[in-house]
């Protein structure tokens, strides 16, 4: 493989163009914390390790695996739970996704697109006992935007949309009894770096405004993001820390004649937040890159949920995640002008 492309499989997994979009999607409680509960659609952390860098032209793939694990707290768990502090969230993700460079650019910019395609497999323990298996909604990045070395500072801004495609699967009168959601989330983001002399110095900001769900009508409230990464690369090496924060930032809506829930948003939680730090390791093959990072979510409180004054049962998970990913080079278009190695020698 040339130079080049070892070069664009460094800036991949150095910039975690894996995560150019990084979407992978949890739904940390489904059928119990059911549409008003912590319902996130990307992961939380999923653009760790990432950057407003952007490898050479090619399309690139990457694999994406992580495990969850963690135990749900808040007022709830005295007010729903009987002051039961061991019931477990548990997590099991698998994620496909590509990323396109096709090498246009648009005022400065460097143009890139994704696609992502998770499967999750997720439960509750008792006294909830709820578990789901199935594939998540699609989520697509039409297109991004990358300034990179703004003024030969090493600063460098990405901004970019994504889209979660309601093609997930679904169960249940109201769609929500599996990890699938029946409605569409827009995911506006933007990424600021420092990206000089081995460092990856990331902020990555990014929102989840939902739709309402097409059959009940209820709509989640926005969740905002904010993933930071503090690597550097020595050699064939990175490691460094990291660490994210995700929390409600609106209230859910759902009332009328038209709201499928006769309680509306009573009972459910409207604001959460939560705060986890942890490290990234990662190691460049060449051909391939892999990388591996881990989080402990540190704090963590809910609150808001309408209810019986001193009742509130608002509820979040609070635990661990351990996140792997390998990410390669499929094509560049320097390896069609490249020349044909020779088969034989007289």
């Amino acid at each position: 493989m040339p130079d080049k492309t070892k070069g664009g499989i460094m800036a991949l997994n150095r910039y975690a163009l894996l995560a150019a979009a990084g979407m992978i999607a949890l739904s940390v409680a489904p059928g119990y914390a059911y549409e008003g509960g912590v319902d996130v659609r990307t992961k939380p952390g999923a653009l760790i390790g990432a950057s407003a860098g952007v490898p050479p032209p090619g399309i690139y793939m990457f694999d994406q695996v992580f495990t969850y694990q963690a135990n749900l707290t808040g007022p709830g768990v005295n007010t729903a739970l009987g002051g039961n502090t061991h019931v477990g969230v548990q997590a099991a993700v698998d994620v496909q996704g590509f990323l396109f460079v096709p090498g246009w650019t648009f005022l400065g910019a460097t143009y890139d697109a994704v696609v992502v395609q998770p499967f999750v497999m997720q439960s509750v323990g008792s006294p909830v006992n709820a578990q789901a298996a199935g594939m998540f909604n699609t989520y697509i990045v039409p297109g991004e935007l990358a300034w990179q070395n703004i003024a030969n500072t090493g600063l460098a801004v990405k901004i970019g949309l994504g889209i979660y495609v309601p093609d997930g699967t679904t169960t249940g009168v109201f769609g929500t009894g599996n990890v699938g959601n029946p409605f569409w989330t827009f995911q506006p983001e933007v990424i600021v770096s420092y990206l000089k002399d081995g460092w990856n110095l990331s902020a990555a900001i990014y929102e989840e405004i939902n739709t309402r769900n097409t059959v009940s009508n209820y709509r989640s409230g926005d969740i905002l993001h904010a993933d930071f990464t503090a690597t550097k690369t020595i050699g064939k090496w990175t490691i460094g820390p990291v660490a994210y924060y995700y929390g409600q930032v609106s209230d859910d809506s759902c009332s009328g004649p038209s709201c499928a829930y006769a309680t509306g948003i009573l009972g459910n939680v409207q604001r959460y937040n939560i705060w986890a730090v942890g490290g990234l390791v990662g190691y460049n093959f060449g051909p391939a890159a892999v990388s591996v990072w881990a989080t402990q979510e540190v704090s963590a409180n809910a609150h808001g949920a309408p209810a019986v004054a001193g009742a509130d049962p608002s509820l979040v998970p609070q635990g661990l995640t351990v996140f792997g990913t390998l990410s390669y080079r499929l094509w560049g278009p320097d390896e069609e002008t490249a020349a044909p190695a020779k088969m034989f020698h007289k």
